[in-house]
């Protein structure tokens, strides 16, 4: 959003996003206070000016780089919350906006213009604090690209004073891929731009070291250690002179300082620590040689906000060109906290211009050079110049190949060929052969700059169920089971018994492991039940006393359960238990015992009918004969016959002669 551009404030972005009022505006985006009505919690929303919407490599970059800083999660990043792009000015003219984390305070720059140079303890803390995050945006493949006091965010931490947030990750690798104009790019803040940022345009983590030691140094001397009339004899500066050391410009800093930002500031990449964690270790053992401890932040507040939310610095972009030809951006400004695009050519032959006019202390006075050579100086200066320009808005782009279905070898080779660098990495895919390539990001036509980086992704192949062996923990499978690309599964009807596998833990997988998937397939964990209960024994047919004692020695209750008849089984002895025999219940459970009330039918055959009738009903049977024809009649046969086990109360039938 330029400065002509009308406010947001009270608008609704996204239909989620209210806009409230303005924080910061610069050259290249506006930052306004917001609520999020969804969440119902204040954000910081940063809207870009709407000329970079509609250039395509700012919209795919911007979006890459929006993700890539919403993935950082570290209490000194300023979390970016969302990302989209606002089209209530109409389809045609979109402006991007980012939804941060409202920080509410200052910058390092208001501290520094409050205080002029800090104390010891304080740099350090500060430094450590943006090193911290730093090293976090280095783990997960970021470069920030431009550090400087306006991107340290200083903001209330609780009773402990105020904690440092670095903001605007990705967004000068975005704004620097638009093709718009050349007023348009974005490099870096002279000031605190590394050499290789400054002759080649490329930024890597070592890139973002450099510019946290001139950080410490202006925090230590409260002033950067180059400044000129213009901002390309800063950047000279930058490519062709060592840092000094702190303690030049304050005597009573300790040379471990010194070393510190001499290391930092290495011209040659390679001296410098490797990274940001790199750097973090080195500011430790300095606090540590030095006796220094962890002090508060003091919070500002910016000038001019009652409620300074500083989630953007005020970014002034401008183009820098050989000198005498004036810059032709809204904004320009030489200094040290202007974002600034540098051809750089124009540094290479500034360098040269410089070197032919000094020349050796002892050289003669030279005459003037006639009008042709001027003319021709000049002819090639305005070369320059144009070769400049070209090199900004279209000169340093490419498209990106097509890749899909390369070998690793082949797309290197085709990346490399088209100036960009591969960087590679691997998933499971359902129908790419392993080895070849799924896609890239940026994908194939996308336009991209010279040297940028390209992810290949490539195939490893249909996942497979993996082999996680019996006894693992159940994180430890669904962590097996994720890097397959599958989804893991717990159901405990699949649970089962492990004499072996302690209960809670692994048993198997189903489908089991080797099995072939597609990716995002179901995998059941079948966890251990522990070891199998003891079931109840079968004491059927027992006597009393034998079951009470096999069901003791199985780790059971036995109680007397009452009496049934069973045919076959005999008095006393057991017809059932409940639970049955087979059945698995809890170790110490009672089992009740069913003994058998069977009762023996006498033998009456040969009897008198009169004896028989006599005896089966004192034993408790019911009794059915044949009439007797005679005086005197005999038994000749019984049903049931004697020494059978009946029921109680049974009926015998008797059969009787004559």
């Amino acid at each position: 959003m330029t400065r002509t551009e009308p406010s947001l404030a009270g608008a609704l972005l996204d239909r989620r996003y209210r806009v409230e009022d303005l924080i910061a505006r610069g050259g290249m985006s506006s930052v306004y206070r917001g609520v999020d009505t969804r969440l119902d919690r204040p954000v910081a929303v940063k809207v870009m000016d709407s000329r970079f919407a509609g250039d395509r490599s700012f919209v795919d970059r911007f979006e890459r780089e929006a993700r890539a800083a919403a993935r950082l999660h570290h209490p000194h990043v300023v979390a970016v919350h969302d990302q989209g792009f606002d089209t209530s000015t109409g389809p045609e003219n979109p402006r991007a906006f980012l939804v941060m984390e409202l920080v509410d305070g200052g910058t390092l720059r208001d501290l520094l213009d409050e205080r002029g140079r800090l104390d010891v303890p304080l740099a350090l803390t500060i430094a450590e604090q943006v090193s911290s995050a730093l090293a976090a945006a280095h783990a997960a493949g970021l470069v920030h690209r431009d550090i400087k006091p306006e991107n340290v965010l200083i903001g209330p931490a609780g009773d402990t004073g105020g904690v440092a947030k670095v903001a605007d990750f990705g967004l000068v690798r975005a704004v620097a891929s638009t093709g718009t104009t050349s007023a348009s790019v974005i490099l870096g803040t002279v000031a605190y731009l590394s050499p290789e940022q400054v002759t080649t345009g490329a930024a890597t983590a070592q890139s973002d070291v450099y510019s946290t030691g001139i950080l410490l140094y202006e925090m230590l001397t409260g002033q950067v250690p180059y400044s000129g009339d213009t901002a390309l004899s800063v950047a000279y500066r930058h490519v062709n002179d060592d840092v000094p050391a702190p303690s030049a410009a304050v005597p009573e800093l300790p040379s471990a300082l010194d070393d510190l930002v001499l290391r930092a500031t290495r011209r040659d990449a390679e001296a410098r620590p490797a990274d940001a964690e790199a750097l973090l270790a080195e500011l430790g053992r300095v606090r540590s040689e030095l006796g220094v401890s962890t002090v508060p932040i003091p919070v500002v507040t910016s000038p001019g906000h009652s409620h300074a939310s500083r989630n953007a610095p005020t970014e002034t972009v401008s183009e820098l060109t050989v000198p005498a030809i004036p810059a032709v951006t809204e904004n320009p400004v030489a200094g040290p906290r202007g974002t600034q695009a540098l051809p750089r050519g124009a540094v290479e032959n500034s360098q040269r211009l410089d070197a032919e006019r000094d020349g050796p202390a002892d050289a003669p006075t030279r005459r003037r050079p006639p009008l042709a050579v001027l003319a021709l100086v000049v002819l090639v200066l305005l070369g320059g110049i144009g070769a400049g320009v070209w090199w900004f808005s279209a000169g340093r782009y490419v498209d990106v190949p097509s890749l899909a279905g390369m070998s690793r070898q082949e797309a290197e080779a085709a990346l490399r060929q088209a100036e960009l660098t591969p960087v590679f990495t691997e998933e499971r895919h359902n129908t790419t052969p392993a080895g070849a390539v799924i896609r890239s990001d940026p994908d194939d036509g996308s336009r991209a700059l010279q040297g940028d980086e390209v992810t290949v992704v490539l195939s490893l192949g249909k996942p497979v169920v993996p082999d996680v062996h019996a006894g693992a923990s159940v994180e430890e499978a669904e962590r097996a089971i994720r890097d397959m690309q599958l989804e893991p599964r717990l159901d405990e009807e699949a649970d089962a018994y492990d004499a072996e596998v302690p209960e809670g833990a692994v048993v198997t997988l189903a489908p089991k492991p080797g099995t072939q998937a597609n990716v995002g397939d179901t995998v059941t964990i079948v966890r251990s039940k522990g070891p199998p209960p003891t079931p109840v024994p079968d004491v059927n047919g027992m006597s009393r006393d034998e079951a009470f004692q096999a069901l003791r020695n199985a780790g059971f209750e036995p109680y007397e359960a009452g009496e049934e008849f069973s045919a076959g089984v005999r008095p006393g002895h057991v017809v059932r238990t409940d639970p049955g025999n087979g059945s698995t219940p809890e170790q110490g459970s009672r089992v009740g015992v069913f003994v058998s009330n069977a009762v023996e039918v006498p033998s009456v055959v040969g009897r008198r009918t009169e004896k028989a009738v006599e005896i089966l009903r004192d034993a408790g049977f019911k009794v059915e004969a044949e009439e007797s024809r005679g005086p005197i009649s005999l038994v000749i046969e019984q049903s049931p016959d004697g020494g059978e086990f009946v029921e109680p109360g049974s009926t015998v039938s008797l059969s009787v002669i004559p």
